[in-house]
């Protein structure tokens, strides 16, 4: 039976990863997300800054949406109280780069499970 694309979205937002599983692509679903998820915790280990979604500022506000695209990572960080950011570290902006992209690249893998779960792509 093939996947609900619907719930193949919403599961590849909440944990990288998780869509490709349920379209049957489990080696590409743990790739996706160990990578994922090193590729986040690098970004907080390098000193990044999880940002605010606040519409002052139109940048932050992109950058912020780019990090809630790894929707798991994001919620957990933000519990632990991680990603304060510190801006004076040497290593600020690779973090920032790490955790942006990160959020970016899931929603790549997102469309890429929902190509397969409509059968468009196999």
């Amino acid at each position: 039976m093939p996947a609900n694309p619907f719930v193949t979205v919403l599961a590849g937002l909440a944990v990288p990863g998780a869509g490709h599983f349920l379209v049957g692509q489990t080696r590409k679903a743990v790739v996706f997300f160990v990578v994922l998820v090193f590729m986040f915790a690098t970004g907080l280990g390098f000193g990044g800054e999880l940002f605010p979604l606040q519409m002052d500022d139109p940048l932050v506000f992109l950058a912020a949406l780019a990090q809630w695209g790894a929707l798991l990572p994001r919620m957990l960080a933000g519990l632990a109280a991680a990603g304060h950011g510190q801006v004076t570290a040497v290593t600020y902006e690779y973090g920032n780069t790490f955790l942006i992209v990160c959020g970016l690249l899931n929603a790549l893998v997102v469309l890429n499970a929902l190509d397969l779960a409509r059968g468009v792509k196999r």
